[in-house]
């Protein structure tokens, strides 16, 4: 009997009507500045829709001219309600949005299951909106492909790494990587801080704090794999809350980024 991951935040952090979500979707990915480019991993926000859905879509949009030979997601984000070391799989077979139904790579957990930093656990999953939020983007851009989520935890970028380095894969697998910038600043200190972080991240140097981004800890081991495999960054799209649907007292930044397998000139 099959285990579903049902939605967790559909009708807060996007929309829980099927088909208002699939139009808001289509709205985003449409309106996104196309790049050319064939990414191996990206880093996206997650934040709701209506402050970050722009720039996660600009993200997705680099893959139209991939999308039909991806057929596996690798998706790391931070955990934000419960506490776990390493990295979590989830307690189930497919996770569940208003979309529909997205199957999990089960043959893929297998292979990193061993690992000491690997543990599974439907608690850490049941909740966490980081992971949950990119799976309407990658509905409505990928046909056909399977997910391996991870939910990341008290871990060292070594061993985030180490779990990319045996998912790698080739042209089929994605990875992504779900992370907000800087989280409450008032706008010109969060502009600030949110353009270094993103310098380190062109510059492939790591770690990234928790205090500049909440999934530092994921990013930092893409770091350390981008380097292994010689992928080479790029900024796709960069700004905060301020830009789009909050106020500019107190924002959270979003950049989307692209990884590629050789260096491309950005359009």
């Amino acid at each position: 009997m099959s285990t579903i991951r049902r939605p967790a935040v559909a009708g807060m952090f996007y929309p829980a009507d099927p088909r208002q979500l699939a139009h808001d979707v289509q709205q985003l990915l449409t309106a996104a500045r196309p790049h050319a480019m064939t990414p191996k991993a990206l880093i996206v926000p997650h934040a709701g829709y209506i402050y970050s859905g722009a720039i996660a879509a600009t993200a997705y949009a680099s893959l139209r001219p991939i999308a039909a030979h991806i057929r596996r997601v690798v998706l790391l984000g931070p955990t934000h309600r419960v506490a776990v070391r390493g990295l979590a799989l989830p307690e189930a077979d497919a996770f569940d949005t208003p979309l529909g139904r997205v199957v999990l790579d089960t043959a893929a957990a297998h292979t990193i299951a061993h690992l000491p930093q690997v543990t599974v656990s439907a608690q850490v999953h049941a909740l966490e909106h980081s992971l949950e939020v990119q799976l309407p983007f990658l509905q409505s851009m990928l046909p056909d492909f399977t997910l391996l989520p991870l939910a990341v935890g008290m871990a060292s970028a070594e061993e985030v790494a180490e779990v990319l380095n045996i998912l790698w894969g080739g042209k089929e697998t994605l990875i992504i990587i779900s992370s907000d910038l800087s989280h409450y600043l008032p706008y010109a200190t969060a502009q600030r801080m949110d353009s270094e972080t993103v310098q380190s991240i062109l510059n492939l140097r790591q770690p990234i704090a928790h205090d500049h981004a909440c999934g530092g800890t994921p990013i930092s081991g893409l770091i350390v794999a981008a380097q292994k495999h010689q992928l080479t960054p790029h900024l796709l799209d960069l700004c905060n809350s301020g830009d789009t649907a909050g106020s500019r007292d107190q924002v959270v930044g979003y950049a989307a980024l692209a990884f590629t397998e050789k260096v491309e000139r950005v359009n």
